[in-house]
């Protein structure tokens, strides 16, 4: 198994107000870490948020990425042509780039005799017994991609679930976790070909960039939506500093920065003679570690890490993950206890997921 690729992402307190750590690692989420960092001079600023329309057609030029074919590249444009003709969200034409990867590698594939699953064909291997439509109407890439967008947006709250479930709500597949992975290339394929429509708002048209407070067609947010960077990530003078620092008020709730899952929680707060200080109280100069410390896991092992809160993660209706900011751990003395109200959920493995 390979080790988790750590996503820049943390919470820490001082003062009157609470900072949060971001960061993050490529892509979308190094979409957020350019805007609040005020570096917009960057590739993914510069792709833009959509906008382009895509011309599938099979004598079409279009953009070339190094982990696809040709072939791959063509059958990706025409799930994404087909989806902006139904039309339908940016998010759906990632959902089901990354349903493709996971069920086909973007190949339009026949019958493979012995290596087929049952009757499966298609992009999506879909199954004429199961209703999909004829073999020669499941072969063909726009009626198959026509079929799951259709599918898709009868799934009730699609656009709020993960990746993973809104595809396996779809496909109903005997490996309901698999499409997770496919995320980032299926955003990176998404934005080549739309010119930055992962970047849009995931619930409003193409076009409209995320603002703060708001989720990404990619499925990424601001985990503490109002708040300014503070001291950057391993900076100058701070070179061993493993975040960025979001400054907001006290009582600001944090929100995981995209779909995941919870895979650590601890609590790290101790003196200099390693006498435990406790995460329930207000650190100071003379306390170590990081308070209550949660690691979230996303899609293609990616990690984001949060730190310096007063108390562990909660939620509402078993999705939101919602502690609340707080200064535990070092920090500069004279700030308060920060608590609320949160309903708790289990310590690990508990799913995680951005605010509506």
């Amino acid at each position: 198994m390979k080790p988790p690729r750590i996503g820049r992402w943390a919470l820490i307190a001082a003062g009157v107000t609470t900072l949060a750590v971001l960061c993050c690692v490529g892509g979308a989420a190094a979409y957020f870490l350019d805007g609040l960092s005020g570096d917009t001079d960057t590739a993914n600023y510069a792709m833009g948020c959509g906008g382009v329309t895509v011309n599938a057609d099979t004598d079409a030029k279009l953009p070339s990425l190094s982990q696809l074919s040709q072939e791959q590249m063509h059958n990706a444009a025409v799930i994404v042509a087909v989806g902006q003709q139904y039309p339908t969200p940016a998010r759906a034409w990632v959902i089901a780039i990354a349903t493709a990867l996971q069920e086909s590698n973007l190949h339009n594939y026949g019958d493979l005799g012995s290596r087929n699953d049952h009757d499966s064909l298609g992009l999506f291997q879909q199954r004429p017994s199961q209703g999909w439509g004829t073999p020669a109407q499941i072969m063909d890439p726009v009626y198959a991609s026509r079929k799951f967008y259709a599918k898709l947006l009868t799934v009730s709250q699609w656009q709020n679930r993960s990746l993973t479930r809104a595809a396996q709500a779809v496909q109903r597949s005997a490996y309901p976790d698999a499409y997770a992975k496919h995320e980032p290339l299926a955003t990176l394929i998404v934005n080549t070909l739309t010119g930055g429509a992962a970047n849009s708002a995931i619930d409003q048209a193409v076009g409209h960039c995320v603002t703060d407070g708001q989720i990404s067609a990619a499925g990424w947010t601001n985990p503490v939506p109002g708040s300014e960077v503070g001291s950057g990530f391993r900076t100058a003078d701070r070179p061993t500093h493993q975040g960025d620092d979001l400054i907001a008020h006290r009582y600001s709730h944090i929100f995981a920065a995209a779909a995941g899952v919870v895979t650590k929680v601890r609590c790290q707060a101790h003196l200099a003679n390693g006498t435990d200080w406790g995460c329930g109280q207000d650190g100071g100069i003379n306390v170590f570690g990081c308070g209550w410390y949660v690691e979230i896991t996303h899609a293609d092992n990616v990690v984001t890490r949060y730190c310096h809160m007063v108390e562990p993660p909660g939620c509402t209706s078993g999705r939101r993950w919602l502690p609340a900011t707080g200064s535990a751990g070092s920090a500069p003395p004279g700030t308060q206890a920060d608590r609320t109200a949160t309903s708790r959920c289990t310590s690990t493995g508990t799913p995680a997921q951005p605010a509506r």
